[in-house]
């Protein structure tokens, strides 16, 4: 099993990398936050301040993301 990402287990910084590995999408591990990707949100501090800032979980975060985005239909 893998490390653990709750904000209880991590450091600030590791929240950082924690987010920036994940949204590495393009595959060089040099993510430049372009908006390129599917989310369109630009830089990871809109959507993930609050769980690199230690106040909402990732999970928190990508349902309230969900919940606000998409339909079901």
């Amino acid at each position: 099993m893998g490390r653990s990402v709750l904000i209880k287990d991590t450091t600030r910084e590791e929240r950082i990398q924690i987010v920036a590995q994940g949204l590495d999408w393009c595959g060089d591990s040099s993510c430049e936050q372009c908006s390129g990707c599917s989310l369109g949100l630009g830089a990871i501090e809109k959507m993930y301040a609050p769980y690199i800032d230690g106040i909402l979980e990732l999970s928190e975060i990508n349902s309230l993301h969900a919940a606000t985005k998409f339909t079901h239909g």
